[in-house]
């Protein structure tokens, strides 16, 4: 693991324009690790105007070598998977199997799934009597999160890499060693220079900057509804095209046919996986009535299997915001039956599994993201009442359905304001469309759906 200490423009390391850096800390025994570059403006106008000069080349390069090149890209990810592996492992905090199956694993997958999209999509048909072209947006601003630092990169860079536009990447402060190495792998796959960007740095400072830029023509933000909310404004005073993947506050429904064991025990296992630091993860468990004192029980020894088996949240300032919420959340009245705000270990910022009981739909627990590993069972009569409560906050993201009944349950499943639903506790498909309902975002990552992203359409008529 080597820390960089310039930025990546036009296909080289290069001093930055400033002296300010960033520590990056170890979450797990809060040590420093590395320190990178903080850049600003001047960075990211470079970043910016390599991109734009690389752009009509890249435009213009067959979609056949275009996905050549993410598939040398995809096959250098494998070659240093352990090392993506350990990477993740240091600045975020995840649990090194974690890391390798998901941190390291996932990207791969989908930089492969793109590498086959950029050589079959249809960038030109037939339309009676014109032919309607997919053409590249142009220049792409990334700002990527911490929580999935290499998948993020990846859902992005890569569909962009497949559309033909170039791209500067800003990403999160957190994690900027795993960039890093993802930039060091887009050069070793031979991507041209210019076409791939890194700057690394604060997000009020080269984030707006790039938001910003009259040279951008789409800004991609994952991130918080809060920050996105912002970027969108500022691209839409400027009419340019944006992308958001924001916050999420999912609803695990089981139905009273459902196994429900699994459904409980699943269910748990996605909130803890990364710590609960996952947008798209089933935070609110919605029980019948009739079920509901089996299901926290079953949630309850579920979470303290976990114990120390979860990692660190990523910094000091998420480890005081979790335990806060927990801390609201027994003040607002509801019971805790696994973990609490204290925290587990004298160092590093983990908290313990913790799930609450008797928990109410208006509730901040109920209502609010809370990125930590922590579960809200809520009570429900019947099918109404779940759906009413399902959809009942300004999030609309991801979601689960449990049912002995698949049928049963793709049917309630059809009625939730929400992006995407597993049904029976479906597996993660890298060509489905990943993306939000309502205050949970604008547009779609992953397959073809997260393609089209970056693409904006021309038709000539004969």
């Amino acid at each position: 693991m080597k820390a960089h200490d310039g930025m990546y423009i036009d296909g080289a390391w290069r001093p930055a324009a400033g002296r300010d850096t960033i520590a990056v800390v170890n979450p797990a025994d809060e040590q420093v690790i590395a320190e990178v570059p903080a850049g600003g403006a001047e960075d990211i106008d470079a970043a910016v105007r390599a991109a734009r000069a690389a752009l009509p080349a890249w435009a213009a390069t067959a979609p056949a070598e275009r996905a050549a090149r993410i598939a040398a890209l995809r096959d250098v990810l494998v070659a240093r998977k352990d090392e993506i592996a350990e990477t993740v492992t240091a600045e975020l905090g995840a649990p090194l199997p974690f890391s390798q199956a998901v941190h390291a694993g996932v990207p791969i997958l989908v930089a492969g799934s793109y590498a086959g999209l950029a050589a079959s999509y249809a960038f030109e048909e037939k339309v009676g009597n014109s032919t309607v072209y997919a053409e590249p947006v142009g220049v792409v601003g990334a700002i990527t999160p911490w929580n999935y630092p290499l998948h993020q990169i990846v859902a992005k860079v890569a569909p962009a890499l497949a559309a033909g536009c170039t791209i500067v990447l800003k990403p999160a402060e957190d994690t900027p060693l795993t960039a890093q190495l993802f930039a060091e792998a887009v050069h070793e796959a031979g991507v041209p220079a210019g076409v791939f960007n890194l700057v690394t740095g604060l997000g009020p400072v080269a984030g707006q900057a790039l938001a910003e830029h009259e040279g951008v023509d789409l800004v991609s933000f994952t991130g918080s509804t809060a920050v996105g909310r912002k970027i969108g404004a500022t691209a839409g005073a400027a009419v340019k095209r944006v992308a958001l993947e924001l916050g999420g506050k999912s609803a695990n429904v089981i139905l009273p046919s459902a196994d429900l064991a699994k459904a409980v025990g699943v269910g748990v296992a996605n909130v803890m996986g990364n710590s609960g630091q996952t947008c798209s993860a089933w935070t609110r468990m919605l029980v019948h009535t009739s079920q509901y004192d089996e299901a926290v029980a079953l949630a309850a020894e579920a979470a303290a299997k976990y114990g120390d088996r979860i990692g660190p949240l990523v910094n000091a300032k998420q480890h005081a915001r979790v335990r806060g919420y927990i801390e609201k959340g027994v003040a607002e009245g509801a019971r805790l039956v696994a973990g609490g705000p204290e925290a587990p270990r004298e160092q590093g910022y983990f908290v313990s599994p913790t799930v609450f009981a008797d928990v109410t739909p208006e509730m901040t627990v109920a209502q609010e993201e809370i990125f930590g590993p922590v579960v809200s069972l809520i009570r429900y009569e019947d099918g109404d009442d779940a759906l009413r409560i399902a959809n009942g906050t300004v999030y609309g993201l991801a979601g689960a359905v449990w049912a002995g009944d698949e049928a049963e349950a793709v049917a309630f499943a059809r009625r939730m304001d929400t992006g995407q639903v597993d049904i029976n506790g479906g597996r993660f498909n890298p060509l489905a469309p990943f993306g939000g309902y309502k205050q949970s975002g604008v547009g779609r990552e992953l397959g073809s759906h997260g393609l089209a992203e970056y693409l904006q359409t021309k038709s000539l008529q004969f």
